[in-house]
């Protein structure tokens, strides 16, 4: 299936988010409710001792689905769910965290059969259930969103892989119902922008579907502090949906910095406010919230952060999405840019000596001291300088809306970080391929920020320093428009 520019951005939003959420509740797991005021913050620690930024158990099975996925496989095929099985025993012999059902599954699995098979974790699974009666906990639902990428052309694919990998651990058809609408809402938020968490609703059947609609309206009308219960994957999605309905969407105002993908970030954080199983909560309400906004809503902050099981990265998450919505196409991008003139432009930002506005060039040859890179093009792997902080940020040269979706909130985003290393005393090159429009942008926006300026001088000056330099008309645009009303 061909994306957009704009559906791809958000396809990949979708493990990105994910993580996120993850991450940015994994320090606050079993802890009671939040109040309103109280701030949240990526920080690490809580139960299992998590460094800043790291993904839990949430995250790192759905990377295991998404692996299988990325190689293109059928993730309805007994032999796709074989091979996902068999990466999730793998990693669970060194997880720090794993719920007690899916402990208990894998654990039977690896016991009891001589190869991890999707028939044995089944088998496992159902034995569970016949024995205990509680097997909707929410541990299916935390990973399934992968699946969603997998099936954006095969709506029908989608809702029969979803209950059957959910019920790989989660035997209890709850759970697999709450994966199917889960995952529903998030194909619709993939191809057109729009949470509707409703609109799978048709696909149960009718005593099901007034069963869920009840609760969804339960959900609508409460605070994801409510939904105590929220180990169990019915609360679970509750939460989740309530901390997306119910955090208000801000209105887009660049000159006063505010945006309207802003409520990513917003509603993450009110599911972490929700309490106990926050984790989890957040990285559910996060794969919706990708799914809607992008990868280029999520803050390069918590980007630079991330990272998890199995020794991955916020990039990598990126390139893990890109590969699952191309079937597995290898990546083919000519990260040398040969044919393209200007990569060695450098030059020092005219307002702070420490800020370097460059090329491509530039990265592969850093200037003396240079200690933290932002990208905002592609780079291969062999660009990245190993001794700095590397951000990557998504901004296409180019003037339709439609090729850069979040704009504004990209380049407010982009100079918060830039200052923010600053802020460490580091030495910052910023740098696109050319230097001809993106980074003169950037560079503009910093200077406004530093001195007060306008849009114009800041940009002038800017200009001088990078004299082959023309942003295009959008970004000009963007540049006025963030301008602080005087």
């Amino acid at each position: 299936m061909m994306l957009t520019t704009a559906q791809t951005d958000r396809a990949c939003g979708v493990l990105l988010a994910t993580a996120a959420g993850d991450a940015l509740g994994a320090g606050y797991e079993f802890g009671p409710p939040l109040s309103a005021n109280t701030e949240v913050a990526m920080k690490g620690g809580g139960t299992f001792g998590w460094a800043p930024g790291e993904w839990t158990d949430d995250t790192s099975m759905a990377i295991a689905i998404a692996e299988v996925a990325a190689t293109g496989a059928d993730l309805g095929s007994d032999d796709a769910q074989d091979r996902i099985v068999a990466r999730w025993c793998e990693w669970v012999l060194n997880a720090n965290d794993v719920g007690m059902q899916t402990r208990s599954v894998l654990g039977s699995v690896r016991h009891d059969s001589d190869a991890s098979t999707a028939a044995s974790a089944r088998h496992a699974s159902e034995a569970l259930h016949k024995r205990t009666g509680h097997t909707a906990g929410n541990g299916s639902l935390m990973r399934t969103a992968p699946v969603a990428l997998a099936f954006l052309d095969d709506e029908t694919g989608l809702v029969a892989a979803a209950a059957a990998i959910s019920a790989l651990t989660h035997f209890d058809p709850e759970a697999g119902e709450a994966c199917v609408l889960w995952c529903l809402a998030i194909r619709h938020a993939v191809l057109t922008g729009q949470l509707d968490l409703r609109d799978g609703l048709r696909v149960l059947a009718e005593d099901r579907r007034l069963v869920w609609a009840a609760r969804l309206d339960v959900a609508e009308a409460g605070t994801p502090a409510q939904f105590a219960r929220n180990g169990w994957v019915v609360q679970a999605l509750q939460a989740a949906w309530c901390a997306i309905t119910t955090t208000a969407i801000p209105v887009d105002d660049p000159s006063r910095r505010t945006f309207r993908v802003d409520h990513l970030r917003l509603a993450l954080e009110a599911a972490v406010r929700g309490g106990r199983d926050t984790d989890t909560v957040a990285a559910i309400t996060g794969g919706l919230l990708g799914a809607a906004y992008g990868a280029s809503a999520l803050p390069a902050s918590w980007r630079l952060l991330l990272h998890g099981w199995p020794g991955l990265h916020a990039q990598d998450l990126v390139e893990l999405a890109t590969r699952i919505v191309t079937g597995g196409c290898p990546d083919r991008f000519d990260y040398s840019y040969r044919g393209y003139g200007g990569l060695d432009a450098l030059a020092q930002h005219p307002y702070d000596d420490h800020l370097w506005l460059g090329g491509i060039g530039a990265l592969r040859t850093l200037p003396a001291g240079v200690d933290a890179v932002v990208s905002l093009c592609r780079v291969g792997a062999d660009d990245c300088p190993a001794a700095a902080e590397h951000v990557e940020v998504r901004l296409i040269d180019r003037d339709p809306d439609e090729q850069n979706v979040n704009l504004d909130f990209v380049l407010d985003d982009t100079v918060a970080v830039i200052q923010a290393l600053r802020a460490e005393g580091r030495t910052v090159l910023v740098h696109c391929v050319q230097a001809h429009s993106r980074t003169p942008t950037i560079g503009a926006l910093y200077g406004m920020r530093l001195r007060a300026v306008t849009a114009d001088v800041a940009l002038a000056d800017v200009l001088a320093a990078l004299p082959q330099a023309r942003p295009n008309r959008r970004f000009q645009r963007a540049l006025q428009a963030a301008e602080p009303a005087r």
